[in-house]
């Protein structure tokens, strides 16, 4: 039986990563800061409630084949208060992480979540790998850092990597078992809050240099970011980094409006509000170098992500 560990394992994306990888029949060992939630334990062969960079961690790992690197900070906005701890989290952390596995001459494949951010302010649409990387906030310097550090370890040290540069995660598991936890900053978790609760929703980024002037985003499903993690164990994606994207965006107005079809109703009352420092206007990738290696292709696409999303926040969260 193959083996794989999960950093952030009980998260979000750790955790419907954690019920694909199962599915495919592997041993499945999470680890995490915080508990694993109950509607994960049947997905969870080995619990490890620590950090993920820990000596008495790491030591648990020495016969893992995959290594998926979910762990980390990972809002812009807060990184451009608190620094400090998006590089602690991100890219230290990590570094320890791999000074261990090469210190020790392991040798799993890691699979590490990057993140659209690494691109900034992109120069085009649809944004290619091979684009400059151009962060605008410290989360997205920080994840360009690991990938930096990833290159020159695979050289040096023959490190075994594959990079998913992840555009925007949404949805939920499409069988109700996974999902965001409530409070999400999520625009889609943000717009079904906002309705269960009749609550005011603020739309963030308006008059921007988009067709209806608010932010454009690629939303990829949790579910096909978790098959792209299964996607990289295999031999013919080769080692670098690859844009998880759909190649098709959708703006914050037509999320709030696809939310409001879906749910059948509304917020209490709907606001503008200043842009949030740190994001572009438009970030929309090809996916086409991921495609050609595995032939990877998102399954669902926005108004399933928004359908399933709607029937995970109706489950009382």
């Amino acid at each position: 039986m193959k083996t794989v560990a999960i950093t952030g394992g009980g998260g979000y994306i750790g955790g419907q990563t954690a019920i694909y990888f199962k599915e495919q029949g592997w041993e499945v060992t999470v680890i995490d800061r915080n508990p694993v939630p109950d509607r994960l334990a049947p997905y969870v062969d080995y619990f490890i409630h620590d950090d993920f960079e820990s000596k008495q961690t790491l030591a648990q790992l020495h016969y893992t084949d995959v290594i998926v690197h979910c762990a980390g900070s990972s809002l812009v906005g807060p990184s451009l208060k608190d620094p400090s701890q998006y590089f602690e989290n991100n890219f230290v952390a990590t570094k320890r992480m791999l000074d261990y596995i090469v210190g020790m001459k392991l040798h799993p494949r890691i699979v590490f979540s990057s993140s659209a951010a690494v691109y900034g302010n992109p120069m085009m649409t649809p944004i290619a790998e091979e684009d400059p990387k151009n962060p605008i906030s410290p989360y997205g310097l920080s994840k360009l850092m690991v990938e930096q550090m990833l290159e020159a370890y695979g050289v040096a040290y023959n490190l075994d990597y594959v990079g998913l540069r992840y555009f925007n995660a949404a949805g939920a598991d499409p069988k109700g078992r996974h999902g965001q936890e409530k409070s999400a900053t999520h625009i889609i978790a943000r717009v079904m809050e906002a309705i269960k609760e009749q609550k005011q929703f603020t739309l963030n980024g308006t008059g921007l240099a988009t067709e209806d002037g608010t932010c454009v985003r690629d939303y990829v499903h949790v579910h096909d970011i978790a098959k792209a993690h299964f996607y990289c164990t295999e031999p013919r994606v080769g080692t670098g980094f690859y844009n998880l994207s759909t190649g098709m965006g959708a703006s914050n107005l037509e999320i709030l409006r696809k939310c409001c079809a879906v749910s059948g109703s509304k917020p209490s009352t709907v606001v503008e509000g200043p842009g949030r420092p740190g994001d572009p206007d438009t970030l929309v990738a090809s996916n086409k170098k991921f495609y050609n290696v595995c032939q990877w292709q998102n399954e669902y696409h926005v108004d399933d992500i928004v359908e399933h999303a709607w029937a995970w926040y109706n489950r009382g969260l």
